[in-house]
């Protein structure tokens, strides 16, 4: 029978917590849920007001991998909904407000990803991101080294940057903007990128074309879009292992010299959360935000 489980007034059914989703460490489902709700109280304020996308993999990352945009049938009526303009016509999704919330959500066993803007408005980005994908042989240390350029050009125009692994192989940047159409950052994040490949013309690489990719860092300006999502912080991620999307220092990447100094598993959250707090928290404040040039 499944287990009923309360959350601040709102009763749950949360299924299968024997279930093993990561069979290389034997990581269950309760485990995972165990994992979002220790870590709700960073998670959810990166959250808040953005509408999310699911990357459902209910047999653990081995079996089936699926993108959920629309409301999931089944829906609790208590979990917030809103309306998303689309290219091909609105959609209903979901907006993940509270614990009860963020529980039901992981009880689908998903990574969360969320755009770069806010449901009170549409395609105005408040934060810039790249996505830094390496190419093998490169792995997040070439990353890292790409990073550190990054923050500083981002500096010199007054952007504040900061670092989180992907939860996969590569590292994300993000920082705090003041509200511009999407297609502003989006232009430039990718004059940086354009950059960033004239600087290091060895080590990075702004296309796309797969090709041109292996030895070096894909700097990804595309997810600036406002159709575009990325991995939302502290995401537990559908991999071999339950690997998070980590904050992470800047002397953390600028130390980086192996690709398991910046492998974060959901163990290593807690530890992390005490030591530093949440890493991104400046993301959250509107004072923080920078002015595109």
């Amino acid at each position: 029978m499944t287990p009923i489980t309360e959350v601040e007034g709102r009763r749950l059914a949360l299924s299968n917590l024997e279930k093993v989703l990561y069979p290389a460490t034997g990581f269950t489902k309760g485990e995972v849920l165990h994992y979002y709700a220790t870590a709700a109280d960073v998670l959810l304020p990166h959250l808040r007001d953005r509408p999310v996308s699911f990357l459902r993999y209910p047999d653990g990352p081995d079996g089936q991998v699926f993108f959920t945009k629309n409301v999931p049938p089944g829906t609790p009526e208590w979990v917030t909904a809103a309306e998303v303009p689309r290219s091909e016509g609105p959609a209903r999704m979901v907006l993940v407000q509270d614990l009860p919330s963020l529980m039901w959500a992981a009880n689908l066993v998903t990574e969360f990803h969320t755009p770069q803007w806010l449901i009170g408005a549409p395609g105005e980005a408040d934060r810039l991101v790249f996505d830094l994908d390496p190419g093998v042989p490169a792995s997040v240390v070439e990353c890292c080294e790409v990073a550190l350029w990054l923050r500083e050009r981002l500096a010199a125009d007054g952007i504040e940057a900061y670092a989180k692994t992907s939860g996969s192989k590569g590292l994300h940047l993000a920082a705090a903007v003041r509200p511009v159409p999407s297609e502003q950052v989006t232009e430039y994040a990718k004059e940086l990128a354009v950059e960033a490949e004239q600087a290091m013309p060895r080590l990075v690489i702004h296309r796309m074309t797969r090709s041109l990719r292996p030895g070096k860092v894909f700097v990804d300006w595309s997810q600036n879009a406002a159709r575009k999502t990325t991995a939302t912080p502290y995401t537990l991620r559908a991999r071999p292992e339950p690997t998070v999307s980590a904050p992470v220092t800047w002397e953390e990447v600028a130390d980086c010299r192996s690709p398991d100094a910046l492998t974060f598993l959901a163990r290593d959250l807690a530890p992390r959360l005490q030591d530093y707090g949440d890493l991104l928290a400046p993301l959250l404040d509107p004072n923080q935000a920078g002015a595109l040039p």
